[in-house]
Order: structure tokens, then C-alpha cells, then sequence
């Protein structure tokens, strides 16, 4: 799974022009978009990184990497479990 994080994006436009051009450049990669938060994530099918920054780049956005997909969830106090 590949993290960016993109926080010029602002609407449903946005989301739409962004899923547009990352399938363009990878037609088999399943999109995830979470508005609220300015993450996409992207499972590729054969794109890279770099080639799906480019393609965020080129509609107009700026894609920052999120390193991780866990790193968006809590630490857990314990360290064992997610209950405090």
C-alpha cells in the first residue's frame, strides 16, 4: 500500500480529478480516499511511488509520502492490545 498524504485537496472534485489521473497511470490500482483527513492510499497494479506522485503532481497537487499505513493508528499504552 502506498500512503500520501494531500492536504490542497478540498472536495468531491478534488477526490474525482485525483482518482482520474491515478488510474490513468495505473488502471488496475484500487484508489482509497479519505477527504476528511487529505490521505489517499493506492494499492498499485504496476505503478511505483514516484510514478503516482507524478501523476498527483501533474493534476495539480502535492502529494507528501506517509510513511506507513500504521502510522495514522494510536500507540497502544500496553503495547500488547489496543483497550486502555
Amino acid at each position: 500500500m502506498i500512503s500520501f498524504e494531500v492536504n490542497d485537496m478540498t472536495c468531491g472534485h478534488c477526490v474525482s480529478t485525483l482518482t482520474k489521473a491515478l488510474k490513468a497511470v495505473d488502471a488496475g490500482a484500487r484508489v482509497h480516499i479519505d477527504l476528511a483527513s487529505h490521505r489517499i492510499q493506492i494499492e498499485p497494479a504496476q505503478a511505483d511511488a514516484d510514478e503516482l506522485a507524478d501523476a498527483i503532481r501533474e493534476a495539480g497537487y502535492t502529494p507528501a509520502p506517509v510513511a506507513g499505513v500504521m502510522a495514522a493508528m494510536p500507540a497502544s499504552s500496553t503495547g500488547t492490545c489496543c483497550c486502555r
